[in-house]
């Protein structure tokens, strides 16, 4: 796949401060002279009406109908499917930058570390429907487990995922770790159970390294 612009992901578990920090990113590229048209902010699941309609049967609980790790897996590549195809491949082909909370990475992490779903299966569906397709850079918000699920729960009410058991969330968090040791070439590590100021200050210090924008 040809790529014109730049797609940048901020991963990592729950609580970590995804949402906070794409915003900071979107601010960033602002102050370096990106217009507003050229920014397109995107979520996971979702990002599209089909992909929000997948995404509210992944986060809500449901007790007549349990879902079922694999029919999880699935759901998540649909929406995935769905919002590259349609919104970050045609923005990045306009040359624009498209900024992601989550992407791949976390199918990895949560439905391969957290749910144990093997990484071949994994592999061999993401291949059919990414193929050679990553982000330019991809952000690891990591935190404590025991820290970030705090913060989530001051959130509101927890959603399927966030009320998954401690043991879950580290095998998430390892994956993460691992897959940021193994490519440092377009991953990079923030502590996020810091001040804002200080986990904002690391962000920019990686996209300017990167060479992001400007």
């Amino acid at each position: 796949m040809m790529k014109k612009g730049r797609f940048i992901v901020v991963e990592g578990g729950e609580g970590a401060g995804k949402s906070t920090m794409a915003a900071e990113i979107v601010d960033y590229l602002r102050e370096k002279g990106v217009k507003d048209e050229d920014i397109v902010r995107t979520r996971e699941p979702g990002g599209t009406p089909i992909a929000e309609d997948i995404r509210s049967i992944l986060k809500d609980i449901r007790k007549d109908d349990i879902l079922c790790s694999e029919a999880e897996l699935l759901l998540m590549y649909a929406a995935r499917a769905q919002l590259v195809k349609t919104v970050i491949m045609p923005a990045l082909e306009a040359g624009k930058y498209v900024v992601g909370d989550r992407h791949d990475l976390s199918t990895l992490a949560y439905q391969g570390g957290g749910r144990g779903i093997p990484r071949e299966l994994i592999g061999s569906i993401r291949n059919a429907v990414l193929g050679d397709f990553y982000p330019d850079l991809t952000i690891l918000m990591d935190i404590p487990p025991e820290k970030g699920l705090v913060r989530a729960g001051k959130r509101g009410d927890l959603d399927r995922f966030e009320q998954e058991d401690r043991d879950f969330f580290e095998r998430v968090r390892k994956v993460f770790l691992d897959e940021c040791e193994k490519h440092p070439d377009r991953m990079a590590l923030v502590r996020a159970d810091r001040d804002f100021a200080e986990v904002r200050a690391d962000i920019r210090a990686i996209l300017e390294s990167k060479c992001i924008a400007g």
